[in-house]
């Protein structure tokens, strides 16, 4: 049952009077190259050899409108069938309608929502039964939607102006021009969060996001005790819908200290480095546990983009037990904006606490 209806979903079968059919094996979903879009089988009643012609017509299908065109060169074809890819129907001739379109020939397809539209052209065909356009709709999406990572689902924060971190989706090279857009908002009673994200006024709302963190910016309506908040992420390629990530919630308890409400939320130091990248600028507020009777404690600034480079070294005061800790950022160099880097710290245990982070410098 289930084989038959996966045909049924991924065949589109084109006809040319009782001469010639073609039928397109494309999968309705997943992970797409280019490439796949030319998986035809070709059947021919003539007696005779005749020269065919494939075009395709790409079209994003939440806007109709075409993203991708593209046409073959004339493929001779006897009596029977014949399988066909990409390769076989070379050179193929593309007009490229958006940027978001890989003009590699093996690239993947961009995420998202499309309509392949195509017909076949008989060539020397004098009986007027040259076909019109049949279309096929398919996702191109990724393996892995993005991540949320922090605040963690259904938290209660200290600080007033938190700092939202997520994963990005894989694989990353299906995207040609990957951002984001960040949404928060309240939750009402009687709502649940995802009623809330697509119902309620934004409290905050960033789009065209390059980088995977947002900090909740000081200006911005202060946060309130009161309420449960609500946040997504959106991936898009281009102006493309490519993924959503889940709906997190988390509230503000309110008995921080002033600092934390006037630097923001610190990021807590682990041993084990995973996706998450935090901001740094002025200074970099990480929090560490202290477990050993270290007074002191020595820290590197490693540039990741530059062969691990050790760009900075030095020493922080420490006390046992919670250390929320400003490690000093502006005028030290070897620094850049824009660019990757790991900050770590070693304790007398010989562990490494660590977390990356990207360098914005402040005008």
């Amino acid at each position: 049952m289930k084989r038959s209806l996966f045909l049924l979903m991924m065949l589109c079968c084109i006809r040319v009077g009782a001469q010639v059919s073609m039928t397109v094996q494309l999968p309705p979903a997943g992970v797409l190259l280019k490439a796949q879009l030319w998986n035809v089988v070709l059947v021919s009643a003539y007696e005779r050899s005749v020269n065919v012609r494939i075009t395709m017509r790409l079209m994003d299908a939440r806007t109709n409108q075409p993203v991708l065109t593209g046409i073959t060169r004339d493929i001779p074809l006897t009596k029977g069938a014949r399988q066909l890819q990409a390769g076989d129907l070379m050179p193929i001739q593309y007009e490229y309608l958006s940027p978001a379109i890989d003009r590699s020939v093996n690239g993947f397809l961009a995420a998202g929502n499309y309509l392949a539209c195509y017909s076949l052209v008989v060539a020397g065909d004098k009986d007027g039964n040259q076909p019109g356009e049949d279309c096929i709709p398919f996702v191109s999406e990724p393996v892995s939607p993005p991540l949320l990572n922090s605040p963690a689902h259904q938290s209660e924060l200290l600080t007033f102006l938190p700092q939202f971190t997520w994963l990005p989706p894989a694989p990353l090279n299906m995207f040609s021009d990957l951002n984001y857009e960040m949404i928060l908002t309240e939750v009402h009673n009687g709502q649940s969060p995802e009623e809330a994200i697509q119902q309620n006024i934004p409290v905050l709302r960033v789009p065209r996001l390059k980088n995977i963190f947002v900090n909740y910016p000081s200006g911005a309506v202060q946060l309130d005790t009161a309420n449960t908040y609500a946040w997504s992420v959106i991936a898009r390629n281009g102006n493309l819908f490519a993924a959503q990530t889940e709906v997190w919630t988390f509230r503000v308890k309110g008995n921080g200290n002033s600092a934390d409400r006037e630097h923001g939320a610190y990021v807590q130091l682990r041993k084990e480095l995973d996706g998450s990248v935090m901001n740094g600028s002025r200074s970099l507020q990480v929090g560490y546990n202290n477990e050993t009777a270290d007074s002191t404690i020595a820290y590197e600034l490693i540039s990741l983009d530059n062969s691990n480079k050790v760009v900075y070294s030095g020493k922080l005061a420490v006390r046992r037990g919670t250390n929320y800790l400003d490690v000093p950022l502006e005028k030290r160099r070897g620094l850049h904006t824009g660019q990757l880097y790991l900050f770590r710290l070693q304790n007398s245990r010989e562990e490494y606490w660590q977390v990356k982070f990207i360098y914005t410098k402040e005008d």
